[in-house]
């Protein structure tokens, strides 16, 4: 039987300029480029799982617009399953973004339809979600209807895969039903209540020893270019350094790391293989520009791993 991913979360087209670097409050600059992707935090997960072979469905609304029809069009293309995403008569989910030549990046999204996607909707596709073997959601559609979602993957037994971003606090009772948490350093500290941005190399195992406290049952930390954190239930801690890569880009690079990492333990793999495996997706992504455009096929994965086979990065 074939195991689906089913993801919940947001369309959104991304209006994208590189600039020579991030301005500052009230400072005007000239973008030497400027390019529209398809995106939106759920929509680019779902497109990169299925771009690795997944069987993907997805849950989420886009706006009754030009933009709304693109969006489940680029979907399809790659094929997702789009019969659960509707159309809100109101206008698709926008993401401005600026990025620089290094990767940087800064992002302002307009949620559009995404924040008409209800606890409604969840019923109303039930038996979707019932026939998925693993779910993947993100918090850039209303949280209400995240903590519905987490109370029904708990109450019908199917893992919940939860990217805390954009970053925010979030209740006990969401976190409880959550399998793997997946926060990057930034909404790591905000699910912490912390004021510093960063984790150090010396307080990897005592935060995530925190996230567990929380109550989700595994968390996997995301630290960029420096790797990543794996806090299994069992017990099990260990670190792995990021592959080096030339980045250009790192919009959606955590996009296309949950969805890799939800594929591979969709495949069996365990948790520590499924990282290692997403980390190289993850790679890849950040070497080109936009969103669901960056994200890897399978086969060009595996020829990164052969390439880059005893080549990672130390902190």
């Amino acid at each position: 039987m074939t195991k689906r991913l089913l993801v919940v979360g947001s369309i959104n087209l991304d209006l994208v300029s590189v600039a020579p670097r991030i301005p500052v409050t009230g400072e005007t600059l000239f973008a030497t480029s400027f390019a529209t992707y398809p995106g939106g935090k759920g929509a680019n997960q779902a497109f990169a799982a299925a771009r690795l072979g997944t069987t993907v469905s997805m849950i989420g609304k886009v706006g009754n617009d030009a933009f709304g029809a693109e969006l489940w069009a680029n979907l399809q293309s790659e094929g997702v399953d789009t019969t659960a995403v509707e159309v809100a008569a109101t206008s698709s989910g926008i993401a401005q973004i600026i990025t620089t030549d290094n990767g940087e990046n800064v992002i302002v999204v307009s949620s559009g339809a995404n924040a008409h996607v209800s606890p409604r909707d969840l019923e109303k596709h039930l038996d979707l979600i019932r026939s998925s073997s693993m779910i993947l959601a993100q918090l850039e559609i209303p949280l209400e209807t995240v903590e519905c979602l987490g109370a029904l993957a708990h109450k019908e037994g199917i893992p919940l895969i939860l990217d805390p971003a954009p970053a925010r606090q979030l209740p006990s009772s969401l976190l409880k039903c959550v399998e793997w948490l997946t926060p990057n350093e930034s909404e790591t500290c905000s699910l912490l209540g912390l004021k510093a941005q960063g984790v150090s190399p010396y307080s990897m195992e005592e935060v995530a020893g925190m996230l567990l406290e929380g109550g989700s049952r595994n968390a996997l930390l995301k630290l960029g270019k420096r790797g990543c954190y794996v806090a299994s239930a069992g017990g099990r801690r260990i670190f792995l350094p990021a592959y080096a890569v030339d980045a250009i880009d790192t919009t959606a690079a955590g996009d296309a790391f949950n969805a890799a990492f939800a594929s591979a333990l969709l495949e069996g793999h365990d948790p520590v293989r499924s990282a290692s495996w997403a980390s190289a997706v993850a790679a890849i992504s950040v070497t080109r520009r936009g969103a669901q455009p960056s994200m890897p096929t399978r086969p060009e994965v595996q020829v990164f791993l052969k390439e880059r086979e005893g080549a990672r990065q130390r902190v």
